[in-house]
């Protein structure tokens, strides 16, 4: 049968636009499907779609495109058909949509349409073909004459029935009575509709949405890692976990929390970070795409939201290996966890009890485990398959309904005719076929292992050739080093290379990598499924000098890159706690050690210092060292250090100083070695610490990472 689902704008990256991703691709094994975007606000989707779903843009919003609307001004014009609520003035919905949409739902050959936001669902009602239209079709039928048959109607709801605003909420109701039936992602907001629309003939039902499981090395519950994903926005209540964590961090300082997502909460959040003195202990990530890498990195997953009508995070989250703790919010995260199996649920809005429940899976390293290989095998009741089965089931109940009987309609599908040629046309094209190299396309994962090296798997689908080599060239000298890509194992299988410390040195730079054909030269560059990090938060450096650290990444055009450092030593700065007084860093050494403790320094210049050196003039900062152990040791920058050697700099300049002043943090290890090492955090998987390791200005002093993810402090001037 030909199924087609109404979106707005399929071209963001939102959940709706997911869900109805992963149940298409799933339909489309069997079925015609596509996907009508009322929108086009870009040459492609940014999320991965089913080669056999088609794309059906109704407006073209690019400004540049040959086929723009941009200009038209029914765009201008207020819809008198969908509530402001929905309609945003004309930004959402307007004449222009009002005039396309009714001209595809008069015109659509397709056996089933199924709305997924409230203004579709309007426009479905109003506009669609109903089962009572004129001839009614039969079984087996193959497509339909404009007015001949009517197509089964079906609207989603996404959100829940209490969040609408009264218009609208009136508007959704009407349409609602007049479609075959009406689906909800959790089955007691089903029933909350059931019990507000009492008497229509509309079948009500909840069908969750589809969440495919993940492609990606899953959690294996060792990081001192719990995870949120999310729109930053007050339905989330991420306020509660920031206070919550409060507590966790007070009791498990080693333990991290990481918030990706953005919104308008963000600075909000930052502030509260901030206050509670939190900034060395919560991390705001930012977007990520595709958010199973950042999943798979945790231990343990958090969802603190007021309400949330499904919960896809939770089951990405389950699907990773990551048990979650949920706060027991109408209505989804109750139909999805099991609570004691696979997660915790606890009560909505309450801070003290999320702390409880991430203490309760921090402290329990068995429990939090099993936890995790439970979600696994209980988000597979949320496969795209299932959900599309369940579909192909209501298509068939509604028919049944209609007096149809329950087989579901079928659509020959015939290979379109092949125009004729020219002779010369064919030849050419032969002989073309012929000397024409055969295709390279080169798709890899990049994994992280347990010490720090990298496995590549490129797909084998791509590649053609006896003999493939993996190139990684420096971006900033073009130095490049080549390995011999292992061909696969079976039949199939990816090619692969593994890059280990211990015999590939790469300078501190960014790499590009490449695959080249022996035979021809051929040379793609590597395009990025996934990045993989996990591995990256438990490994440690290789012992000894140098000092080297790899992170993968997605490049933003969509390759893999590797960002290195390598260092003859190097400090690295573990924690950073800044108060009243100043600002104390605990540090870990590689690639050389400090003396003893207990050993004393008699003679000047000898004990290891921190020196804090100004970019430009002025006085350089020193600091006596506390040696932990040979290769740990602490230190404490005064704020009245900073201020003094700030005006002495202004009374050598004989002038306010222009830019803030910026001091770069090294160690000097003493015993007279004239060498100095940097100190940074490196460590991990983060590629840009100065976008996420953030920290408040205390007394005038601002502790910051470099782009080199170096320490430096500035002192930046009061604003005006």
């Amino acid at each position: 049968m030909k199924i087609s689902f109404l979106l707005h704008n399929v071209y963001g990256i939102g959940g709706t636009i997911r869900s109805t991703f992963n149940v298409a691709g799933a339909l489309a094994e069997n079925h015609e499907v596509e996907i009508v975007s009322l929108m086009r606000t870009s040459e492609a989707p940014s999320l991965a779609l089913h080669e056999a779903v088609r794309i059906v843009p109704l407006i073209d919003l690019r400004p540049n495109s040959r086929t723009s609307d941009v200009g038209n001004p029914l765009l201008k014009q207020i819809t008198p058909r969908i509530p402001p609520a929905e309609a945003n003035g004309t930004v959402n919905f307007n004449a222009l949509t009002d005039e396309r949409m009714a001209a595809y739902l008069a015109d659509t050959d397709a056996d089933a349409v199924i709305a997924t936001r409230p203004g579709m669902l309007i426009y479905l009602a109003e506009f669609g073909a109903s089962g009572d239209d004129s001839q009614s079709r039969q079984p087996g039928s193959t497509g339909r004459s404009r007015g001949q048959r009517g197509y089964l109607r079906i609207g989603q709801e996404h959100r829940l029935y209490e969040t609408h605003k009264p218009a609208l909420r009136a508007a959704c109701d009407a349409a609602i009575a007049r479609l075959d039936a009406h689906t909800t992602v959790s089955e007691a907001d089903a029933a909350t509709h059931r019990s507000r629309l009492p008497g229509i003939s509309t079948r009500l039902l909840g069908l969750p949405n589809g969440v495919p499981a993940t492609g990606v090395e899953t959690s294996d519950g060792r990081a001192k890692l719990v995870v949120a994903a999310g729109r930053l926005i007050p339905v989330k209540r991420y306020d509660l976990l920031v206070t919550a964590w409060a507590t966790v961090a007070a009791e498990h300082p080693d333990w991290k929390l990481r918030l990706y997502g953005r919104g308008p909460q963000h600075a909000a959040l930052r502030e509260q970070i901030d206050t509670l003195g939190l900034a060395d202990h919560i991390t705001l990530m930012g977007a990520h795409s595709p958010i199973e890498t950042e999943w798979a990195k945790g231990s343990i997953a958090a969802v603190t939201s007021r309400e949330e009508s499904f919960g896809m995070t939770i089951v990405e989250a389950m699907h990773c290996g990551v048990p979650v703790v949920a706060t027991d919010c109408p209505h989804g995260p109750g139909e999805i966890i099991k609570n004691g199996e696979d997660g915790i649920l606890v009560p909505n809005g309450d801070a003290d009890a999320i702390a409880k429940g991430l203490l309760s899976l921090i402290e329990n390293d068995d429990l939090r485990r099993r936890m995790g290989q439970a979600a696994r095998t209980n988000a597979e009741r949320y496969a795209p398959q299932h959900v599309a089965a369940a579909y192909e089931n209501l298509f068939r109940e509604l028919y049944a309904a209609r007096g149809q009987g329950t087989a579901l309609p079928s659509r020959a599908k015939s290979a379109p005719k092949a125009p004729r040629r020219p002779l010369a046309v064919m030849l050419r094209d032969t002989v073309k076929s012929i000397v024409r190299k055969p295709p390279l396309r080169a798709v890899a994962t990049c994994r992280a292992d347990a010490k720090g090296g990298l496995v590549i798997s490129v797909d084998g689908s791509g590649l053609q050739g006896p003999k493939l080599d993996l190139t990684l060239t420096d971006r900033a000298k073009g130095d490049h080093h080549s390995i011999a890509l292992q061909p696969p194992t079976t039949s199939g299988g990816p090619w692969t290379a593994t890059l280990a410390h211990e015999t590939l040195k790469l300078a501190e730079s960014r790499w590009d990598l490449h695959v080249v054909r022996a035979a021809d030269g051929a040379r793609r560059r590597l395009a990025c499924r996934y990045a993989e990090g996990r591995g990256l938060l438990t490994a440690q450096p290789p012992a000894g000098t140098p000092f080297t650290w790899w992170v993968p990444y997605t490049t933003v055009d969509g390759f893999l890159a590797v960002r290195t450092w390598y260092r003859d030593a190097y400090a690295e700065a573990h924690t950073l706690h800044a108060d009243r007084t100043g600002i104390t860093v605990t540090c870990a050494l590689h690639g050389t050690s400090l003396p003893d403790p207990a050993q004393t320094y008699p003679a000047p210049g000898t004990a290891p210092t921190v020196i804090a050196k100004p970019r430009t003039t002025g006085e350089v900062l020193t600091v006596p060292v506390t040696v932990l152990s040979p290769t740990q040791f602490r230190f404490v920058i005064s704020y009245e250090q900073v201020h003094a050697a700030y005006a002495t700099a202004g009374a050598a300049a004989g002038a306010e100083p222009g830019p803030a002043p910026v001091w770069d943090v090294s160690l000097v290890p003493g015993s007279g070695a004239p060498k100095i090492l940097r100190v940074g955090r490196i460590l991990g998987d983060v590629l840009d610490r100065n976008k996420t390791d953030l920290y408040p200005a205390i007394e005038g002093v601002r502790p910051y990472f470099t782009k080199a993810n170096n320490l430096a402090l500035t002192r930046p001037h009061p604003a005006s």
